[in-house]
C-alpha cells in the first residue's frame, strides 16, 4: 500500500502542511518538530512525489553538473566535490532538503551542452553547475548567456567552476574562474630561471578558453625574457595544438621535436598530455630532465607518481568544486560581482631541471 502524506503526518503527530514544510524546506519548522517529521518519513519509507512538488514549487530538488569528461580527473574531482556538497547538506540520508546532483557528461559537444541545459531548465532545477573551460565561438556565447540569463530569472542558481564569466552576464550568475594565465606564466618564467630558451608548447583546442589563457601565460613569460621568437600566432613553429588527451602530447611533441630538434623543454596543456609528451621524449631515446624537461598542469593526481615527478601548477580542483556546489545549494554567499579568481600554485618537481651545457 502506497504512504501517503497524511500517514507520515499521523505518525509524526502533526499537520500535512508541517509535513510539507519540513519536506520542500520552504518555511521554518522547529528542530524537534523536523526530526520528528524525518524519523516517521523514514520508518514509513515514504517517497516525496518529484514531479508534482516541482510543479508546486519555483525549482525542483534537481542539480545539474556539466562536464566535458567525466573519465577524465579534472572534470571527475570537481564534480565529485560539489556532489558531496549538494547531498551533505543537513537531514543527509533522509527526504529532508538534500538536492539530486545529476552529472551531464558533454563529450565536449556545444550541442550537447545547450541541450542538458534546456532539460534542466524544463525539470525547473535548483541549480546549475558548468565546469572547465568554454567554447570561444559567438554563436554559442550568446546562445548560452540566453539560456544562462533564463534559468537564473526562474530562480535556478548558475555556478561557472573553472570558467571564465560570461561577456555581459550579471552576478546573478557566480564564476569561479581559473588563474590559467597567471598559472601559465609562472610555470615558463620556472623554466627560465632554470635557463631554458629553446621551450615547445603543446597547447590543447583552439577554439577553449582554457587553451588560450594558458598559452597567452606562456607566450608573455618568454616575452618579458625576450625569448619569445616564436612568431605567436597560429604560426609559432615551436607551438602544436590538439586535444587534451595523452595521444595528443604524444604526437605533438614528436612533431615539435621534428621541427625544433634542439628543443630543452616541452610544456604540455595539462598533465594527461604531459604524459604523451614524456612518452615521446623517451622513444626518441631522451631522458627526463637530463636531455628535455617536460611539464605539465593542474597537478592531477598521478602527476606525483609519474617517473619523474611531473612539474606541473596546481589547481585546487576539489576546493573549488565544493565551493562550486555550497553556491549551488545557497550555503555559501556569492564571491562580490558574482566573479572569483582562483590561484594556481606552481609545483616544481624533478621532470624540470636546467638544460645541459651546450
Amino acid at each position: 500500500m502506497t504512504v501517503t502524506l497524511a500517514d507520515v503526518a499521523a505518525r509524526a503527530r502533526v499537520s500535512p502542511a508541517t509535513v510539507s514544510r519540513v519536506l520542500n524546506g520552504n518555511y521554518p519548522v522547529a528542530t524537534a518538530t523536523r526530526e520528528r517529521v524525518l524519523r516517521a518519513v523514514d520508518d514509513l519509507d515514504y517517497v516525496l512525489n518529484g514531479p508534482a512538488s516541482s510543479l508546486a514549487a519555483a525549482t525542483s530538488d534537481l542539480v545539474g553538473i556539466l562536464v566535458n569528461d567525466i573519465a577524465d580527473p579534472f572534470f571527475g574531482i570537481m564534480a565529485g566535490a560539489a556532489q558531496t556538497e549538494i547531498g551533505g547538506q543537513e537531514g543527509t540520508g533522509r527526504a529532508g532538503g538534500e538536492k539530486l546532483a545529476v552529472v551531464c557528461n558533454t563529450g565536449g559537444s556545444p550541442e550537447r551542452e545547450l541541450t542538458y541545459l534546456t532539460l534542466l531548465q524544463r525539470q525547473r532545477a535548483a541549480a546549475v553547475i558548468l565546469t572547465g573551460g568554454a567554447l570561444e565561438d559567438a554563436e554559442h556565447i550568446a546562445a548560452m548567456a540566453t539560456k544562462l540569463a533564463k534559468l537564473a530569472d526562474a530562480g535556478t542558481r548558475v555556478v561557472l567552476c573553472g570558467r571564465p564569466p560570461l561577456p555581459g552576464s550579471d552576478s546573478a550568475v557566480a564564476s569561479l574562474a581559473f588563474d590559467n594565465r597567471g598559472g601559465g606564466r609562472r610555470l615558463t618564467e620556472h623554466l627560465l630561471a632554470l635557463g631554458h630558451r629553446r621551450i615547445g608548447y603543446v597547447a590543447g583546442p583552439v577554439e577553449r578558453t582554457t587553451t588560450r589563457h594558458r598559452l597567452e601565460g606562456h607566450r608573455a613569460a618568454l616575452d618579458a625574457a625576450g625569448a619569445g621568437g616564436g612568431g605567436g600566432g597560429q604560426q609559432d613553429p615551436l607551438t602544436v595544438h590538439g586535444p587534451y588527451t595523452r595521444r595528443s602530447g604524444y604526437e605533438a611533441t614528436l612533431e615539435l621535436l621534428r621541427r625544433a630538434p634542439d628543443l630543452t623543454a616541452v610544456v604540455a596543456a595539462n598533465d594527461t598530455v604531459a604524459l604523451g609528451a614524456c612518452a615521446a621524449v623517451r622513444e626518441r631515446g631522451l631522458r627526463i630532465p637530463e636531455d628535455i624537461s617536460v611539464a605539465g598542469f593542474d597537478d592531477l593526481p598521478f602527476s606525483v607518481d609519474a617517473t619523474p615527478a611531473l612539474t606541473t601548477v596546481r589547481l585546487p580542483l576539489h576546493a573549488a568544486g565544493a565551493r562550486a556546489g555550497r553556491l549551488a545549494m545557497g550555503t555559501e554567499t556569492p564571491p562580490p560581482g558574482g566573479i572569483a579568481t582562483i590561484t594556481a600554485e606552481l609545483m616544481a618537481r624533478a621532470s624540470t631541471a636546467p638544460p645541459r651545457p651546450a
